[in-house]
């Protein structure tokens, strides 16, 4: 399609809005009207020529009682959904009543198949009826979008009757599909407080199509592949995976379909994927597309898929969808608990303020095993998702999860403010279950952050993009492997840590002739009781020894619990107490797996030398991953030397004088 043809028409529709809503609704409530309604149009156009045998087939069922009827239907109007109702919508532009307008309106929208009406509900579109038919701006809408200024057909319409001067080229499917993107593009723009929730930037979605498919662009063969995103937003990355693979099959010269899978949890962004895959000609992909939650109610439990692409939406609860499952503590869902082959439990669940590592697990458990290409897969997440966590938490956990099965070929730190929402930064996971021989076992991290193209004008909070030329630098330094200041290639190990709890022995001395408080005993008897047995102990009874001290007061151990807070004091010269630590000299130490010699040649190296009695507490030892991208990219700002440093102060102090000199002058 014509550049000039597809920005007249995204022109227009955008100008109906201005022409028709601007006095009824707040700007960003535009697309409450204009996005449902560019739908409509376009489902309407193309079931027109279809709508006498699509009536004629209802006739013929209802006089037949069949049930069950879409299927047929739809098979008449030669679409993926039809429209039974007697009307089209141009036929409505003549009803001059407000109330005859909103009946037959709503007459129209009642015929729609079933597929188009979950659309509409999404969309919330029959809320705005009443809006409009009190605004008197329901007529005017309609006749915008049928006028003959503005052609949504598929068809050519033609100034004349022989059909020799075009007035409007047929918009195809894919044309369609990307007018509609284009309108979706800008009211997220529009409202950019919002857009960061469903919509990923284009620049980054180039990218993360680049990485998924351009590894494996040779081993493509005549197939049928499957693209899955857990949080599909609008559609958007399934859409440039689907048309990246599709160009990559034609430079092959390899035959490919694809089927597109995804989930969605906010109801019009789910509309609009959905709705989007209509306007395309893939009616029989929008079946595909689910709604509700990707954590809690998996509508793709028993599936596998090829590609899986995913935004996740990171730093928001999942408190919800915990408490659907079961509670924080009690999910076995087995895509977030795994039992290794060591057979200790390993829980994977992150703090509910925080759930965008359940959907990498999520994608990691639906990974194909049994195919050549296995699955890969490319998300986009933010800082937290790499390092946050201690050693046995379940960010940890997740992370030590696809790391020791060797899943992640890199990680990719994009740049700030790449994002319409946030300016934080964000980190790209590239993940394979079929890594080639050279990447197995080790880890790419690539420190793209200073990699990016500024903006003319900000969009929210996105003040810079990826473009062609820094994304294919990007993607080379990925499949080349490169070692330099800004990709470097890690083994496995070098992300594990053990999280070692040292423990210092609690030292007590003795004071046996403290009074003890009477309330810690029900009886003034056990009290004297307890006195009598200390001052019985043995005058040679060594007071810096509690263990000792203990044995021989001849008293029970609960008693002994008891007046031991009362008769001791921490003393570093006392003897330590037997199996007893002191809590508030207890240290934790990570020691990575490279370290050599381990936890015992850290111990004798780095903690020994300075306390001799410390020892680790065996049962407390935990794994720990964490991806650190400071350690490896860090550089320190280069400190000036004395000499300019002094120049500096010199020239500062001689304008300095100048000024003060000026100052003088001027008062006297």
């Amino acid at each position: 399609m014509d550049n000039q043809i597809h920005n007249a028409i995204v022109n227009f529709i955008w100008s109906i809005a201005d022409d028709c809503l601007r006095d009824v609704y707040m700007r960003g409530k535009y697309r409450d009207v204009i996005l449902p309604m560019t739908v409509i149009r376009r489902l309407d156009v193309l079931l027109e020529d279809s709508k006498d045998a699509v009536l004629a087939m209802k006739r013929t069922l209802d006089d037949a009682d069949v049930e069950g009827q879409w299927y047929a239907l739809c098979v008449a109007a030669g679409q993926a959904f039809c429209n039974v109702s007697p009307f089209r919508l141009r036929d409505l532009t003549s009803r001059a009543k407000r109330q005859t307008l909103k009946v037959d309106f709503e007459e129209y929208l009642d015929g729609f198949s079933p597929n188009v009406q979950e659309i509409l509900e999404k969309f919330k579109f029959r809320n705005q009826i009443d809006t409009m038919i009190e605004a008197d701006i329901l007529g005017a809408v309609i006749e915008k979008f049928v006028s003959p200024d503005i052609n949504l057909g598929p068809n050519p319409v033609w100034k004349d009757e022989e059909k020799t001067i075009l007035r409007h080229p047929g918009l195809d499917n894919h044309s369609m599909g990307t007018i509609f993107e284009e309108l979706v593009r800008r009211f997220n723009e529009e409202n950019n407080e919002e857009a960061g929730e469903h919509w990923t930037p284009r620049d980054v979605v180039e990218l993360m199509a680049d990485l998924i498919f351009m590894p494996i662009a040779e081993q493509i063969r005549d197939a049928t592949y499957s693209c899955y995103d857990g949080a599909c937003g609008t559609g958007g990355m399934l859409t440039v995976a689907q048309d990246r693979l599709m160009a990559l099959a034609r430079e092959q010269q390899k035959n490919v379909s694809i089927h597109l899978f995804g989930q969605e949890v906010q109801p019009e962004t789910y509309a609009i994927c959905k709705a989007d895959m209509l306007l395309k000609g893939d009616g029989h992909q929008a079946k595909h597309i689910v709604y509700g939650s990707t954590l809690s109610m998996d509508g793709n439990a028993s599936r596998q898929f090829d590609f899986m692409l995913s935004n996740p939406p990171y730093g928001k609860s999942w408190k919800t969808d915990s408490e659907k499952m079961g509670g924080r503590r009690g999910i076995l869902d087995t895509r977030f608990h795994v039992c290794p082959e060591d057979g200790k439990p390993l829980v994977m669940i992150p703090r509910t303020s925080d759930g965008q590592l359940l959907f990498l697990l999520n994608n990691v458990a639906k990974m194909k095993k049994d195919t050549p290409l296995g699955s890969r897969i490319v998300e986009v997440h933010n800082g937290s998702s790499i390092f946050t966590g201690d050693a046995g938490s379940g960010e940890s956990n997740a992370r030590r999860y696809i790391i020791e099965n060797d899943l992640v070929e890199a990680v990719i730190a994009l740049p700030e403010n790449m994002f319409y929402n946030t300016g934080i930064g964000t980190f790209i996971w590239v993940l394979s279950n079929r890594k080639e021989e050279r990447r197995r076992g080790k880890i790419q991290l690539i420190d793209a952050t200073a990699m990016k193209s500024p903006l003319r004008k900000n969009m929210g909070k996105k003040s810079c993009e990826l473009s062609p030329d820094i994304r294919r630098e990007i993607l080379r330094i990925f499949l080349e492997m490169e070692q330099s200041e800004v990709s470097v290639i890690l083994d496995n190990r070098e992300f594990a840590y053990w999280s070692v709890t040292v423990e210092r022995p609690l030292r007590l001395r003795v004071y046996p002739h403290r009074r003890i408080p009477a309330g810690i005993f029900k009886r003034e008897s056990e009290r004297r009781a307890v006195e009598e047995a200390l001052a019985a102990v043995p005058a040679d009874t060594p007071l810096d020894d509690w263990t000792a001290f203990a044995g021989a007061t001849e008293l029970k151990a609960d008693v002994l619990k008891k007046i031991r807070p009362f008769i001791t004091e921490k003393d570093p010269a006392a003897q330590p107490v037997s199996g007893e630590a002191d809590a508030a000299l207890r240290d934790t130490e990570n020691v990575p797996f490279t370290y050599q010699g381990g936890v015992e040649a850290f111990m004798r190296n780095e903690v020994l030398r300075h306390t001799p009695d410390a020892y680790v507490d065996e049962d407390k030892i935990l794994v720990g991953y964490e991806i650190n991208f400071s350690k490896y990219f860090y550089r320190p700002a280069e400190l000036r030397e004395m000499h300019e440093i002094l120049a500096s102060l010199k020239a500062l102090e001689h304008e300095a004088d100048g000024l003060i000199a000026e100052i003088i002058e001027g008062i006297e």
